[in-house]
């Protein structure tokens, strides 16, 4: 005998499926938090290690299984995870592969975040946390400990863009058995192929190139072993490291037209940077594909292309007042972090505070060269020289 249901279970429960065969460009989004079983065997079988399943919402739908596939390809690598941040991603590193009484070794140019999370490590954990002059490349040998477990690098360093030599580090690093993590969200996959050059963990933030709407916050790892993989998953799981297919499809959306977008944003970043070197006020100007930038001849070997991010060193004469006074004449280049979005920005950084035995000079400014037109970005730092 068939029961008709009650209008508020109807409600919950309904009957209607929808026909098979559709099909779009944009990927599905799928929400959930609580995955749904066809029985008690096929539960208890499910395994979220290997992705060949689903079993809950926190290790991946269809959409973030569709967005790590992605990335991984960029890449070419096999194996891709996930995290809230690209800050939460370094932190799965750090937390899958140390332990109490293990050594990390972190560039003098690391992210700022990833510094604190050194210092972090040293005092409450009992990491050792030791860091390195990035253009140090074969040298880093003399530093490697036998209990040295990871060596972090950047390419280039986010602020002071100093390029290190990572096929000389991951030689030196591999011939005493450790292990070495980029942060590559500088090229976003397209201008450096980390694998390529010897690393074994790639980070990305997300945030940056892969959205390109400065409305994400995303990390990702990539592998090739899969065994270094597991035990990022293992950390990814035990710390909980979800993120929202909402968030997810937008940085989908946002890599067919990522290149594109690179490519625009470093053709313009040249243009203004070629222009900022022959202005008075400026020093030097940090900008990779320039000779004059330390490690230039590694990123003439390595890269193959640059983005919309550098900094610049102003000159002695003035003061940090002065600077700040500059950024804050800008109209067009906004103050805010990050960078990989349409709109430009600009960043006052206390350098000499940040660096171990930075030597004494100008002010530091770091752009991110946005889409506006080169011309207009140009009028507009021409125009806050005036108030320096």
């Amino acid at each position: 005998m068939t029961t008709k249901k009650s209008l508020q279970t109807t409600l919950v429960h309904t009957g209607y499926k929808a026909p098979e065969g559709f099909a779009a460009f944009p990927s599905a989004i799928h929400h959930a938090s609580t995955v749904v079983f066809k029985d008690v065997a096929s539960m208890r079988s499910g395994q979220w290690k290997d992705k060949s399943g689903y079993t809950y919402g926190l290790h991946g739908t269809p959409t973030t299984f569709t967005l790590e596939a992605r990335l991984a390809e960029i890449e070419d690598g096999k194996y891709c995870l996930l995290a809230p941040s690209g800050l939460a991603a370094i932190a799965m590193v750090d937390f899958a592969l140390l332990k109490s009484g293990d050594d990390v070794l972190l560039p003098e140019n690391v992210y700022n975040p990833n510094r604190e999370l050194g210092r972090w490590l040293s005092q409450d954990f009992g990491v050792t946390a030791r860091y390195y002059d990035p253009l140090i490349g074969a040298g880093i040998a003399a530093l490697i400990q036998p209990n040295t477990r990871l060596i972090w690098t950047e390419a280039p360093g986010s602020v002071s863009m100093e390029v290190p030599d990572l096929p000389a580090i991951c030689k030196a690093a591999h011939d005493r058995g450790v292990l070495v993590a980029l942060d590559n969200t500088w090229s976003a996959g397209l201008a450096l192929r980390g694998f390529d050059v010897g690393v074994d963990i790639i980070m990305q933030a997300l945030t940056k190139y892969q959205s390109g709407g400065s409305d994400v916050l995303m990390g990702a790892l990539i592998t090739r072993d899969r065994q270094l993989n597991e035990r990022l998953a293992l950390a990814h799981m035990r710390l909980g490291m979800g993120v929202g297919a909402d968030d997810a499809y937008l940085v989908l959306r946002g890599l067919a037209s990522m290149k594109l977008r690179f490519e625009a944003h470093d053709a313009a970043a040249r243009r203004v940077a070629a222009w900022l070197k022959g202005r008075p006020e400026i020093a030097t100007v940090l900008h990779p594909a320039f000779e004059d930038c330390p490690g230039h001849a590694v990123w003439k070997r390595d890269f193959s292309g640059a983005g919309g991010l550098f900094s610049v060193l102003f000159d002695a004469r003035y003061s940090e007042r002065q600077t700040d006074r500059f950024v804050d004449a800008l109209t067009l280049f906004k103050i805010g972090w990050s960078w990989g979005g349409a709109n430009s920005l600009c960043v006052p950084y206390r350098i000499a505070a940040m660096r171990k035995d930075w030597p004494a000079g100008g002010q530091l400014v770091r752009f991110n060269i946005g889409l506006e037109d080169p011309a207009d970005l140009i009028a507009d730092i021409e125009r806050a020289f005036a108030a320096l």
